[in-house]
């Protein structure tokens, strides 16, 4: 089997995470993954947001929380925040979004760390704090949340895969 086979089937998603934050060589990697996913026409019109700041993190982890109806953390103790947003006037853009996060997640996993793709990007993003990260960046409003991904040393066992379901494959020969 391919190593790049092994990742895809070996990755999980990852619900606990060490406090200490991967090398910056590692985050560079795992963006330079995500801006080499296919992309609609080639428009590359997903964008990434890197948060490491611990006040930041915890803001639009509260925030998270508050859309998904949760008191619980939501993004497991991770102190590292992809975020993937993506132009809202290219017709993929969520799909390219997708395709972004999921070569994001593979890159973490080949790199020994683990990942959980995160939802409600999309509401963080209509909302005030959101709209102010977008302002400070200098980027448009024009944008639209895909996926938040919270990446980190795994705390404790990787999960172990859960059975397949049959039934998902058809072929016409």
């Amino acid at each position: 089997m391919s190593e790049l086979m092994d990742a895809i089937l070996t990755r999980r998603s990852v619900r606990s995470f060490k406090s200490e934050l991967p090398p910056q060589e590692a985050i560079d990697q795992i963006t330079l993954a995500g801006t080499y996913a296919a992309s609609g026409m080639g428009k590359q019109s997903p964008i990434i947001i890197t948060v490491t700041q611990p006040e930041l993190l915890k803001k639009l982890e509260v925030l998270n929380g508050e859309i998904a109806g949760r008191e619980n953390p939501q993004f497991y103790g991770a102190p590292l925040l992809f975020i993937v947003l993506a132009d809202s006037s290219v017709p993929t853009c969520v799909c390219d979004g997708s395709l972004v996060l999921g070569n994001m997640m593979l890159a973490a996993h080949d790199l020994g760390l683990g990942s959980c793709w995160i939802h409600r990007a999309k509401q963080s993003f209509e909302a005030p704090l959101g709209k102010e990260i977008l302002a400070s960046l200098g980027l448009e409003d024009k944008y639209v949340g895909v996926g938040n991904l919270a990446v980190g040393y795994i705390e404790g066992e990787a999960p172990a895969a859960k059975p397949r379901k049959s039934g998902r494959v058809f072929q016409i020969d």
